[in-house]
């Protein structure tokens, strides 16, 4: 699906089906670098399971159009004017990472479009090391080297892709290297500044469940679990041995997790 907001064209993948009236709407929000290839599994489950789905492309990112947003906040702001321009009146947000600071912004300061929130390998802040912004800023290679390096957990590294025929870490390797100059800098430096999680998590009134990967190095457990700690009723799932790659690492029990928090029946596929 595409559409236009502020005179730029947005791309939202739809997992495969057309939007149908009276379905709820899952957005997904990828993280630092990425494109909404990183949802393949998820939104494709998602939309036969009974939602219209929309995986985004972020501005400047993947098949959107225009100039990366400068900061969590402006892109919270454009994520609400996605739910609108998708003539919804409330979505469930799901983001991973970065897309994950991005949904919890956007549900903390417009909860009245927000019916449900997943936060998926996340934190109330994500520090970055500097020799990883120094990197991107020069849009060196080391930079997606270091991204997927600290991004799976160790069993991605033998192997392990629940895609037949993928290699894992080699398929995360391409994503980012196919991000436009300056994006991932420019993504990484929104994270490094972003310092209002804890304070958003306090304005959360949407059902929340957060998916954390134990071994996660990038959004370490610790963290994930302080900032579920603050939002009233959340529910924390740990992934065991599992790092920040979530979705490629451990797509079923992300589904499963989805599932038991959306009321969906995890056995019933839709029909068509």
């Amino acid at each position: 699906m595409r559409f236009i907001i502020g005179g730029h064209e947005v791309y939202g993948a739809t997992g495969g089906l057309a939007h149908e009236a009276g379905r709820s709407l899952a957005v997904l929000v990828h993280g630092a670098g990425l494109d909404h290839t990183v949802w393949a599994l998820q939104s494709r489950w998602l939309a036969f399971h009974g939602f219209n789905v929309l995986a985004l492309d972020l501005p400047g990112h993947g098949d959107s159009q225009g100039p990366p947003l400068l900061g969590i906040g402006a892109l919270a702001n454009w994520l609400s004017e996605v739910i609108v321009a998708a003539e919804a009146d409330r979505a469930v947000l799901i983001g991973h990472s970065m897309g994950s600071l991005i949904a919890l912004e956007a549900a903390a300061n417009d909860p009245q479009r927000v019916q449900s929130l997943v936060l998926i390998g996340t934190a109330a802040s994500m520090p970055v090391h500097p020799d990883l912004l120094a990197a991107a800023a020069s849009n060196d290679h080391a930079a997606i080297d270091m991204v997927n390096l600290w991004g799976y957990g160790f069993g991605a590294g033998l192997g392990g892709s629940r895609v037949p025929g993928v290699w894992m870490v080699g398929a995360g390797e391409r994503v980012l290297e196919c991000a436009r100059p300056g994006v991932l800098h420019a993504d990484l430096t929104a994270c490094g500044a972003y310092r209002d999680g804890l304070r958003a998590a306090e304005r959360i009134a949407a059902p929340t469940l957060l998916i954390c990967g134990e071994r996660d190095q990038m959004t370490p457990l610790k963290s994930g679990r302080t900032l579920g700690a603050a939002i009233a009723g959340a529910t924390i799932v740990t992934l065991t041995g599992a790092g920040h790659m979530l979705m490629a690492e451990r797509p079923y029990d992300i589904q499963a997790a989805l599932a038991k928090h959306l009321s969906i029946d995890h056995s019933r596929l839709a029909r068509r």
